[in-house]
């Protein structure tokens, strides 16, 4: 079961995150977390990226969906978890299969527990049946 976890692009330590919930981003004491801090909880979201944009940290994932419908299917499935946790990413749709979601904390303008909280609990979604499968390599014997 671990092994298919893991190929899942969840953990252990990531469980842990997906069973908190979303703090109010309305909160006065709620401050973006350091570079350092973000660089240790993101091997606690696999498949996520740490990147920084224009000097805000954010989260990015990116996948390839089946086609054009199955791209919107998974924005709906993204959408029911962020309105439960009043936390909303923004979601990309391009080229008609190409779905990439980046997550941080508008309010602070930076990262938060709850970007990574968020991004656990899209980590735990059902989404096999959306994606493309990945296209085995072909050997041509005519170029050997």
């Amino acid at each position: 079961m671990q092994n298919q976890k893991e190929e899942l692009g969840t953990s252990t330590a990531a469980n842990d995150l997906s069973t908190k919930k979303c703090v109010s981003c309305s909160s006065k004491d709620l401050r973006p977390m350091t570079e350092e801090a973000a660089t240790k909880l993101i091997s606690e979201v696999q498949g996520w990226n740490l990147v920084n944009e224009e000097g805000t940290l954010k989260l990015n994932r990116s996948w390839k969906v089946k086609n054009f419908t199955k791209g919107l299917e998974l924005f709906k499935l993204v959408a029911d978890i962020a309105e439960a946790e009043n936390h909303h990413p923004d979601l990309h749709l391009t080229g008609w299969n190409n779905v990439k979601i980046d997550i941080w904390t508008h309010s602070v303008s930076g990262l938060t527990e709850n970007d990574f909280i968020l991004a656990s609990k899209i980590n735990t979604l059902d989404m096999q049946h959306l994606l493309r499968r990945k296209m085995k390599a072909v050997s041509n014997k005519a170029e050997e």
